[in-house]
């Protein structure tokens, strides 16, 4: 695979209390890639900084081996080939769909133009709005309308802000969907931005975990949620129940049982268990653990409980498929060490985490 995108010591300050970088991250051509992170982590500046829109204070950023922004050099963002989707969308409103898709192909011959058009509105299936206006589309023909307006100039590379953050979870499925297809059709390598982790999971070749201006950790989806480098990265992409212990003889000794772990922590030092909730599996046998349920909650495919347990200060969380009654209101349940995270309490050092 071609390294297309190519982002070093990049840095831009945002204020005395903020500041984005040093990034360094190479994307490589077709390849969809997620920014990921909670609102004010940099992604979208990121982004913005790719696309030449806002000037790094230092670093470069290369594009298929040209440099667009460095010491003495800025390219400006309409020579940059490169597409943006804004989360607004930005569609002009008073041209219409054919238009505004158009308007990016303005210097090509004007046959070649038209047949680049009637190609991508039937991409996104979007023929018979042609000569409508944007504000007579819904929200997620909007969507698909930008995108094949940023699609017209095959660009080396599309960059998305926050593309389906407007629409409803049903129609926001549906076009997620839709958008990798089309993106995966027209071998378009695409950098999208999203807060939302099931989200960069469900889509992304490569993930990029930012908080606070840094990138966290980077790698496929299983990389991100089964192997998180600490909790930061851990509890943005899954929900867990955090069970407190002592580290003695490379267990973890907490009120749920021992279990082994490599954290390189001294004898007697307090530790997390990170348990996942579908982790805590119902157990018929009366050798099991036993939990009183506090609260319980129907959720179609899943049901969840949380259990009050001897020795645990919070209660415990449980999400199963299984349809359970409690007996006299206790649950037995028996916890899956597979998949346990493990990382060292507040104060203490460790060299990592580790997964059981």
């Amino acid at each position: 695979m071609q390294s297309m995108l190519a982002v070093n010591g990049l840095v831009r300050r945002l204020g005395p209390g903020f500041t984005l970088g040093p990034i360094d991250l190479s994307i490589e051509a077709r390849q969809i890639v997620c920014l990921v992170g909670h609102s004010g982590c940099g992604k979208s500046t990121l982004l913005r900084l790719i696309a030449g829109i806002e000037r790094p204070g230092s670093g470069t950023i290369g594009l298929n081996g040209k440099i667009l922004a460095g010491p003495d050099r800025f390219v400006e963002p309409e020579k940059r080939n490169i597409g943006f989707v804004f989360q607004d969308y930005a569609l002009f409103p008073h041209m219409t769909i054919e238009q505004n898709i158009l308007f990016g192909l303005r210097k090509r011959p004007r046959k070649e133009a038209q047949t680049r058009v009637a190609m991508l509105l039937e991409l996104t299936a979007l023929t018979a709005m042609a000569d409508r206006y944007p504000h007579m589309l819904s929200g997620g023909e909007q969507q698909r309308a930008a995108l094949a307006r940023a699609l017209a100039p095959e660009p080396s590379i599309v960059l998305m802000d926050e593309p389906f953050s407007n629409l409803d979870r049903d129609l926001r499925e549906r076009l997620r969907h839709d958008t990798v297809a089309l993106l995966r059709q027209t071998h378009t390598t695409a950098v999208i931005v999203t807060h939302d982790a099931e989200e960069a999971l469900s889509i992304g070749d490569r993930i990029i975990l930012m908080k606070s201006g840094q990138i966290i950790q980077q790698g496929s989806s299983r990389d991100l949620h089964d192997q998180p480098v600490d909790r930061y990265s851990a509890e943005f992409f899954s929900s867990f129940n955090r069970v407190p212990g002592s580290y003695r003889d490379g267990k973890l000794h907490t009120a749920i049982g021992a279990f082994p772990c490599q954290l390189d922590l001294a004898e007697g030092s307090q530790a997390l268990a990170f348990i996942r909730p579908q982790a805590v599996c119902p157990c018929l046998s009366f050798d099991g653990l036993s939990g009183s349920v506090l609260a319980h909650s129907f959720r179609g495919e899943i049901e969840q409980f949380s259990l009050g347990v001897e020795g645990l200060e919070k209660p415990l969380v449980m999400r199963t498929t299984q349809r359970l009654t409690p007996h006299k209101g206790i649950l037995r349940f028996r916890i899956d060490p597979q998949t346990i995270l493990f990382f060292p309490a507040a104060g203490q050092d460790a060299s990592n985490s580790q997964a059981a």
